[in-house]
């Protein structure tokens, strides 16, 4: 296939893959496309080691590193001059109604608590503070994409990355989110729909995808949300996409080290049993329906908190329940597409299958214009 996407990266496949774990991004960039490293729950330090690995591994083939840099979050006006700073400071605005409710929900299903060495970190990468460390440590690596999933990543961001001959990719939930990614110079617009798991607007991806085309010509654009398969691929490029998003799909990969306990929900769900929830970070994220997510939409429910400090509050709630891998209390966030995830596939299984049904799509379509 060609497109401007694949002759920018000189990639084979115009599938993007985005995935927190290093052996998922390794397998797609080798297989053709291009694995994307969330880099959200890693340390610098962390991070470092993943990438490491990537280039290790990677066989040479182009690879990114998405990272979240919100315009607006809680504590963005106290200035800390550092992170962890900024956590010790920020640790006071979580009201301790919330700390109880957190803590009488795990111990209602029985999730013990963690000893010291067990602590989660707290911040990871959902602010300025947090996130720039992890830009600077991934543009020492050859990577040839830095996407931002949350907002217009931030100029002098996109400069340095530009400096390196970084592209630079924005995640866009409607027109006015993508004319603001172009306003900072970012390359590609990721046309994100509601149908998307983790963080996502409420505008569906066969509506938002054309009108952010037109609103960001001649940019190119990668339509993303619901999209595991590949007539759901021709259906993006027909909208005008130049490639498409993928992140759910890799969830049920034998790559993947998604949890035993999430997997199994992921691998019986429909694509009715999603919800967007504010539980896990304070802004709307899709996410498997289960009693995490119920137990935050009950009328006891103290409301959640504003980015950060929701995942603060929650840090060490989801370091207990992935210690003991518990069935129906793991947040889990999957897009809409996780109906058509019923069994484990190896990525390049996927990656083939995706290929040969976009081909058979295409056929079936000139078949249709020919009549």
């Amino acid at each position: 296939m060609r497109t401007r996407v694949t002759e920018m990266f000189g990639i084979d496949l115009p599938i993007f893959a985005f995935s927190h774990c290093r052996d998922v991004v390794a397998a797609v960039s080798r297989a053709g496309g291009m694995g994307v490293l969330g880099a959200l729950y890693f340390t610098p330090d962390e991070l470092e080691t993943e990438l490491a690995w990537i280039d290790e591994h990677v066989g040479g083939r182009p690879y990114g590193v998405d990272v979240v840099m919100p315009a607006a979050y809680e504590g963005a006006q106290l200035g800390a001059a550092t992170a962890a700073e900024l956590q010790e400071r920020l640790q006071t605005f979580i009201p301790d109604r919330h700390r109880t409710f957190v803590n009488d929900l795990l111990a209602g299903h029985g999730v013990p608590e963690l000893t010291g060495e067990d602590a989660g970190h707290f911040l990871l990468g959902w602010t300025d503070a947090t996130a720039r460390p992890q830009v600077a440590t991934a543009l020492k690596h050859p990577i040839a994409l830095l996407a931002n999933a949350l907002g217009a990543p931030p100029a002098d961001v996109v400069t340095q990355a530009h400096e390196r001959g970084v592209k630079v990719a924005g995640l866009a939930s409607n027109v006015r989110h993508a004319r603001k990614q172009r306003e900072v110079g970012v390359d590609i617009i990721v046309a994100q729909g509601t149908e998307a798991g983790g963080h996502t607007g409420d505008v569906s991806t066969m509506v938002l995808v054309p009108e952010v085309v037109d609103a960001v010509a001649p940019a190119p654009v990668l339509a993303a949300g619901g999209i595991g398969r590949g007539r759901q691929m021709a259906a993006g490029m027909a909208l005008g996409a130049e490639g498409v998003w993928t992140g759910s799909v890799w969830l049920a990969t034998e790559e993947a080290d998604t949890p035993q306990g999430a997997l199994e929900q992921i691998l019986r769900a429909t694509s009715r049993d999603t919800v967007r929830s504010r539980s896990m970070t304070g802004k709307p994220a899709r996410m498997l329906r289960n009693d995490w997510t119920e137990a935050w939409e009950a009328d006891a429910a103290p409301g959640t908190l504003q980015m950060p400090l929701q995942f603060m509050l929650i840090a060490d709630a989801l370091r207990r329940v992935s210690r003991v891998r518990h069935p129906t209390l793991t947040p889990s966030p999957v897009g809409q597409i996780v109906g058509s995830l019923n069994q484990v596939k190896a990525v390049s299984q996927v990656v083939y299958e995706f290929m040969s049904e976009f081909g058979d799509t295409l056929e079936r379509l000139d078949t249709l214009a020919e009549g």
